[in-house]
C-alpha cells in the first residue's frame, strides 16, 4: 500500500471519529444536560449534596479534594475512575469577592472508593466556595480523550522519514514484521505457545502480536515477557484500554519484583496498587514534606493578594503586588523541587504502567521507550492505540479480536468501520502471530463450541481442566433451558428502556435452588455463580428480586451478578446466562454481537447454564446451532421442568 493511499485511509478514520465524538456528545446533552439535580441525582449522574473530608495537592499545579456523597449511601452511578467531573455550588451566600463568580470547577475521578471519589482538579488552589455548603459534582463529556485521539491521528498522518513512519507502513502492510534470532525461553510454568510468543516479543525488531482465547494465559504470557524485556530496556511502557486492564498489569508485574510507576487514574483502592502510584510514591519521599509547604505557602501568598477589593490604596496595592510575587516565587521553586523529584522516580522505574489516553501525561514528556506493550488492544479504537504506539519504536499487540470489541456509540461510525481495531486487522494480515492455544480455564464441553465457532477448532483444553465437572446433581458442563411456549415474553423498563424477563429469572432461581439443594443433602461446599446478560434492566430486576428472596438470601455472598462487559476477565465455577429476547418478530438485538456472547460463554469453570427462549433466538444461525450443540451434548432441557 503507497505512503498517500495509507494516508487517505487515515484521513477516512479522523471522519469517522469526528461522527462518533458527535453521537457521544449528542447523548451526553439529552441524558444530563437538561435534566434537573433531582432528576440526575436519580440516573446517577450527580452527588448532591456531598462534604469534603479531604483536601490537597498533587503533584504539578494542581489541587486535589476527596468528597463523600451524604445520601443515596451505595446507590448505584455513573461515575468511574478517570471520568471528567465538574464540582459546583447550589449556595446562595455571598463570599466577597467571589460572590460574582461562577461557582464551578472541572477536574478528573482519580479513584472511586463506595461512596468517596478523589478529583484532581484542574486548578491550583481550592475554592473557597468548597467550604459553605451545598457542593455536588456533575458527570461532564470526556472531550481529552477525543482530543487526543485526532492529535495522535494526525501526528501519524504527518510522518515521514522517521520510526512512526515505518511503523504506519508496517501496520498497513506496506513491509512485514522483522524478527532477530529468537532466543531460548526456559521456564516450567509456561507451556510451548506460551514460550513461543515470549520469544517473538523478545526477538521484534518492530512488532508482535499475541492473539489470546479465553483461558489461554495471556496476561501470564505478557507479565513473563515484560520481566525479560526489563532486562535488556531501560523501561518499558505497559498499557491498555481501561483502568482496570492497566492496574491489573501493574499489580501482576510488582508481584513478579519490577519497579513499576502507574501514571494516571486507579479503578480500585487497595493499598498493593495505591502503593504503585506516582501520586503515593512521590508522598513517601523523604523530600515531599518541603514540597507540600512550599506549595501551601504559595497557596497562603495567593489567597492574600486576591482579599483586597477593587479600590484599595497604594500601600494595599503594593502589598498585593508583594503576595503575587512570592505567591509565584514559591510555586516556581516548588516546581523545580517536585520535578527534579519526579525525575528521580519515573528514571528509577523498570515499568511505566497507564491507560492509553494518559501515554501522553505531561510528566511522560521527556521520557523514550523502546518498547510499548499495549494489552486489551482488541477493544481499542484505531486512534486511541496510535497514541502510545508514537511514544515507542518497538510495539508489542496483546488480545482477542473475538472478544469483546471497542464501544462505538454512533450506527453510522460502526458500519463504516471504526469498530476495526489494529489487532484485528494485524492477526488477519500478518503471518507471524503468536496464538495461544492451551486453554486452563473449563471443562472441554464449555470450551468447544467458541473453539468451533471462533478459534477454528485451534484450542486444547488442559488436561487438569478439559473434565472438570460439579461433584453432585445436574454435572451437564453445557446446559440450555428453553422457555419456548412458556409465555414469558420479554418486558421494558419505562425509564431506561432496557429489556428484562422476569420469567427467565423465575427458571434461573428455581435450577439454583435445585442446585444448592443437591449440595447440602450432600454436605458440600457452594461453589462460585456468576449470573450474566447482556440487559441492564434484567440485571436490576435480579438484584431487586434477590433483596427479598428469603430462600437464596443465604446464598449471596456465592453470586456475582453483571454484564457481559462487567465479567470481562473473570470467571466462576458456574455461569448463569439470561438471554431475555422473547418475542413475535425473533428481534435478538444486542444478542447478535457475538463476541460479547463468547466473552459470556467462557468464564465458567465447571458449569454453563443459558436460558432462553428457542423460538426467538433459535433462528439465528450462531443460537441455532449452539441450541443443537447442547442437545447432541444431552444438556437440553425445558423450562416446563422448572414449573411443576
Amino acid at each position: 500500500m503507497q505512503t498517500a493511499t495509507i494516508n487517505k485511509e487515515l484521513t477516512y478514520l479522523l471522519e469517522l471519529l469526528k461522527i462518533e465524538k458527535e453521537e457521544d456528545f449528542e447523548r451526553y446533552r439529552q441524558l444530563v444536560i437538561q435534566l434537573s439535580i433531582k432528576e440526575k441525582r436519580e440516573k446517577g449522574l450527580t452527588w448532591h449534596p456531598l462534604q469534603i473530608i479531604k483536601e490537597g495537592f498533587t503533584f504539578g499545579e494542581r489541587a486535589f479534594v476527596v468528597v463523600e456523597r451524604t445520601n443515596q449511601i451505595n446507590e448505584p452511578h455513573r461515575f468511574k475512575s478517570g471520568t471528567p467531573v465538574e464540582l459546583y455550588s447550589t449556595s446562595e451566600d455571598k463570599f466577597g469577592t467571589d460572590e460574582k463568580k461562577e461557582k464551578k470547577v472541572s477536574g478528573v475521578i482519580q479513584f472511586m472508593k463506595r461512596n468517596q471519589m478523589k478529583i484532581v482538579l484542574n486548578a491550583k488552589d481550592i475554592p473557597p466556595w468548597l467550604h459553605y455548603g451545598h457542593v455536588g459534582v456533575d458527570l461532564l463529556f470526556d472531550e481529552r480523550t477525543y482530543v487526543e485521539m485526532e492529535k495522535a491521528v494526525k501526528n501519524v498522518i504527518k510522518a515521514s522519514g522517521d520510526r512512526l513512519a515505518e511503523l504506519k507502513g508496517l501496520f498497513h502492510g506496506q513491509h512485514a514484521p522483522q524478527f532477530n534470532e529468537l532466543p531460548t525461553v526456559h521456564h516450567d510454568y509456561l507451556n510451548d505457545a506460551q514460550k513461543a510468543a515470549i520469544q517473538h516479543i523478545l526477538a521484534a525488531r518492530d512488532i508482535a502480536i499475541v492473539h489470546g482465547p479465553p483461558g489461554t494465559g495471556k496476561t501470564t504470557t505478557i507479565v513473563h515477557a515484560i520481566k525479560l524485556l526489563c532486562e535488556s530496556e531501560k523501561n518499558v511502557l505497559v498499557t491498555a484500554p481501561s483502568n482496570a486492564a492497566v492496574d491489573l498489569l501493574a499489580e501482576r508485574l510488582s508481584n513478579k519484583g519490577l519497579r513499576v510507576v502507574r501514571i494516571g487514574n486507579i479503578s480500585r483502592v487497595d493499598e498493593s496498587l495505591l502503593n504503585l502510584t506516582l501520586d503515593h510514591q512521590l508522598a513517601a519521599h523523604p523530600d515531599s514534606k518541603h514540597i507540600k509547604k512550599v506549595k501551601i505557602q504559595a497557596a497562603e501568598a495567593r489567597k492574600k493578594a486576591r482579599k483586597y477589593k477593587r479600590n484599595f490604596k497604594g500601600q494595599q496595592r503594593e502589598e498585593r503586588r508583594d503576595n503575587y510575587r512570592e505567591s509565584r516565587e514559591l510555586q516556581e521553586w516548588a516546581k523545580q523541587l517536585e520535578d527534579k523529584l519526579l525525575t528521580e522516580i519515573l528514571h528509577g522505574a523498570q515499568v511505566i504502567a497507564c491507560t492509553l489516553v494518559n501515554t501522553v501525561h505531561p510528566v511522560l514528556k521527556e521520557m523514550k521507550f523502546r518498547t510499548v506493550v499495549i494489552d486489551e488492544a482488541a477493544q481499542a479504537l484505531q486512534p486511541a492505540t496510535w497514541i502510545p504506539i508514537s511514544r515507542a519504536s518497538k510495539v508489542v499487540l496483546a488480545g482477542d479480536p473475538f472478544q469483546l470489541p471497542p464501544t462505538v456509540k454512533s450506527r453510522e461510525a460502526k458500519q463504516k468501520g471504526l469498530a476495526i481495531t489494529l489487532l484485528e486487522k494485524c492477526v488477519e494480515q500478518f503471518s507471524e502471530v503468536s496464538f495461544l492455544n492451551v486453554q486452563y480455564r473449563m471443562n472441554d464441553k464449555i470450551m468447544s463450541f467458541s473453539n468451533a465457532q471462533f478459534y477454528g477448532d485451534q484450542l486444547v483444553a488442559a488436561d487438569e481442566v478439559a473434565n472438570w465437572v460439579l461433584p453432585k446433581g445436574d454435572v451437564q458442563p453445557v446446559i440450555f433451558i428453553d422457555t419456548a411456549g412458556a409465555g414469558f415474553e420479554e418486558e421494558v423498563n419505562e425509564e431506561t428502556l432496557s429489556k428484562f424477563n422476569s420469567g427467565e429469572y423465575f427458571i434461573l432461581r428455581e435450577h439454583f435452588l435445585n442446585f444448592v439443594n443437591t449440595l447440602a443433602e450432600n454436605d458440600l461446599e457452594i461453589p462460585s455463580i456468576g449470573v450474566i446478560t447482556p440487559y441492564r434492566a434484567q440485571i436490576d430486576h435480579i438484584k431487586d428480586e434477590l433483596l427479598t428472596d428469603e430462600k437464596i438470601e443465604a446464598y449471596q455472598e456465592f453470586i456475582t451478578i453483571n454484564t457481559i462487559d462487567g465479567f470481562q476477565g473473570q470467571e466462576r465455577d458456574v455461569i448463569y446466562i439470561s438471554l431475555v429476547r422473547s418475542n413475535g418478530n425473533n428481534e435478538i438485538g444486542f444478542l447478535s454481537d457475538y463476541r460479547r456472547m463468547n466473552v459470556a460463554m467462557t468464564r465458567a469453570r465447571k458449569q454453563l447454564v443459558i436460558i432462553g427462549d428457542s423460538a426467538t433466538v433459535g433462528n439465528d444461525e450462531f443460537y441455532g446451532e449452539f441450541i443443537k450443540y447442547v442437545e447432541d451434548l444431552g444438556g437440553y432441557r425445558s423450562a416446563w421442568e422448572f414449573l411443576s
